[in-house]
């Protein structure tokens, strides 16, 4: 946590602020340590002040080192307003895509000497690169989706609902040691596969279905993501052309991606596979997606995406295409950006599995 909060100060200066207000979940687990929901900090230079309520007293003190920790005896921004580093005048950058605008009046009328700056994404920018522990927690969280996925293999039946599968799936994450879901399980089939984010329904499974199952583990904190697309039978000529297509283009995009090259490029990696098949126009989001803490972190990896992908970096490669009235298909790996290539996290079979 030290280097984190190293990195954190050093970052000050970019936006011309003194200290910075941590408030995000996300940005107070990565900074502090803490896993509560309840709770706010301040960095500056020489400041270092983490702030709870008496319901993680203990909780803070197991997770929180190198700050100074107070209770708070009312709510937690009018004991922040009570620290002496308030005393003169201060430039506080905060959370711009966190607090509300009903908090940022409240820290206006409580700093009333006190500039506020918007900040967009400031943790977010030292948390990219990973760690080799956060990694190591993220693989464990994969290795929770892979063995799941093969189960749930097994119960795959004509006549379950959607449902019924997205609860299975939950129960046994949680059973092999998955914390907090870090997103409500996708589970669609038949024509429901062509939503890219639908929910399961009370629909039944029938013969000849796609099925699409989108879920994670969390382990640590640190999350996975994981797609896979079956077949309920015999897969018919346009299933598998459909299938084939978009595993194609996520093979060819995991053997493409490496440090230094632009998320938009190895976007076009894949959607370039898909635009030849025929199918540019039902491939509709970005191939991935960063992930860490959140599920969806950066770098976005979209045809607009500018940032440069750096060797520690985690992110999905998840192709699709997706036709209304018909079905759709996605296939979801996790992998980590090394200096050459990429490892490939997700070890479960992306072969058609037709049942």
């Amino acid at each position: 946590m030290k280097d984190r909060l190293a990195k954190l100060r050093a970052k000050l200066s970019d936006h011309q602020i003194d200290g910075f207000l941590l408030t995000a979940p996300r940005s107070l687990r990565y900074i502090t340590g803490f896993s509560g929901s309840n709770g706010c900090a301040l960095v500056g230079d020489d400041q270092a002040v983490f702030i709870t309520d008496f319901r993680y007293k203990t909780q803070a003190e197991d997770q929180v080192t190198g700050f100074e920790r107070r209770m708070a005896k009312e709510e937690l921004f009018k004991d922040l307003a009570s620290l002496s580093w308030f005393d003169g005048k201060r430039r506080l950058g905060f959370e711009s895509t966190h607090i509300s605008v009903q908090q940022e009046q409240q820290l206006t009328e409580l700093l009333p000497n006190t500039e506020l700056v918007p900040v967009r994404e400031l943790v977010e920018q030292i948390s990219m690169v990973k760690e080799p522990g956060e990694i190591e927690k993220i693989r464990q969280a994969v290795q929770i989706s892979d063995a799941v996925f093969d189960e749930i293999l097994e119960l795959l039946r004509p006549g379950i609902r959607e449902v019924d599968v997205c609860a299975e799936l939950e129960y046994r994450m949680r059973k092999r040691g998955s914390q907090r879901l870090p997103f409500d399980a996708i589970v669609v089939s038949g024509e429901r596969s062509a939503l890219p984010h639908g929910q399961p329904t009370e629909k039944k499974l029938q013969e000849g279905d796609l099925v699409t199952m989108d879920f994670g583990a969390r382990i640590g904190g640190y999350v996975s993501d994981f797609t896979r697309t079956v077949v309920l039978g015999s897969a018919d000529d346009r299933q598998r052309d459909i299938y084939e297509t978009t595993l194609q283009a996520q093979q060819q995009a995991e053997s493409a991606a490496k440090a230094e090259m632009l998320a938009s490029e190895l976007d076009a990696v894949a959607r370039r596979v898909i635009a030849e098949a025929g199918y540019g126009d039902y491939f509709g989001h970005g191939l991935g997606h960063g992930l860490g803490l959140d599920v969806h972190e950066d770098p976005k990896l979209s045809p607009k995406g500018q940032m440069r992908l750096a060797p520690g970096m985690v992110v999905t490669i998840e192709p699709g295409i997706y036709i209304p009235e018909m079905g759709g298909v996605r296939i979801e790996d996790v992998v980590v950006i090394r200096e050459e290539g990429c490892e490939v996290l997700t070890q479960a079979s992306k072969e058609l599995v037709e049942l």
